[in-house]
């Protein structure tokens, strides 16, 4: 198991073909001030590929999760002390004449600015945490764009839920974002459903 404030801490575990990554806490800053915008998050890798994730969004009473395998991926309302509802199946939505982009609240860049000009992004939700990740997955946008480089823990869990839903997640060059990569970073990415987006590379320079 890879986890964020355990490689903090300097324990950087040697890793097999199947290991998880997990981030107890993603949206720091949100839960800080008060938000809800943040999530805990459980992926499970497989030679390089993200098969099981969970996001959970305790201040939302919400939990998606998603089997790449099995081809679905869920939704509840998953209170700590109270009623939990049915799962109900999500999947990423056909596209619309405008598109819907979810942009992080906390880290906007001017190559995400760029892209999103590029792209004629219609309308546009900023929202915290890997719950950008699920908003694509449920059919809710279109697309999220990530320029800026992020670290395993924090995409794992949403990509598996976002691939079990029918989506993708591409790396600069537009080829899925694998996993184990040295020191678990990754690159910029573009999160996306039934959308087929330009590479983020171009824009990388750009500026």
């Amino acid at each position: 198991m890879v986890a964020e404030e355990e490689v903090a801490a300097g324990r950087l575990p040697d890793v097999d073909a199947s290991f998880f990554l997990v981030d107890a806490l993603d949206g720091t800053k949100e839960f800080i001030s008060g938000g809800t915008d943040y999530t805990v998050n459980i992926g499970f890798i497989e030679y390089g590929v993200p098969t099981l994730g969970v996001v959970y969004a305790p201040a939302r009473s919400t939990v998606y999760w998603g089997d790449t395998v099995a081809g679905a991926a869920w939704r509840a309302t998953h209170p700590p002390h109270g009623t939990r509802r049915p799962a109900v199946r999500i999947a990423v939505r056909q596209p619309r004449s405008s598109l819907c982009a979810v942009a992080s609240k906390s880290h906007n860049t001017p190559q995400t600015e760029a892209w999103l000009r590029a792209a004629a992004i219609g309308r546009r939700v900023s929202i915290g945490s890997s719950l950008k990740f699920v908003l694509v997955a449920a059919g809710e946008a279109d697309v999220y764009p990530r320029p800026a480089p992020t670290m395993e823990w924090d995409t794992a869990a949403g990509d598996a839920v976002l691939r079990a839903a029918g989506g993708r997640v591409l790396d600069l060059d537009g080829r899925l974002l694998v996993y184990g990569k040295p020191h678990f970073r990754n690159p910029g990415f573009l999160a996306t459903g039934l959308y087929e987006p330009a590479p983020l590379r171009p824009f990388m320079h750009s500026i």
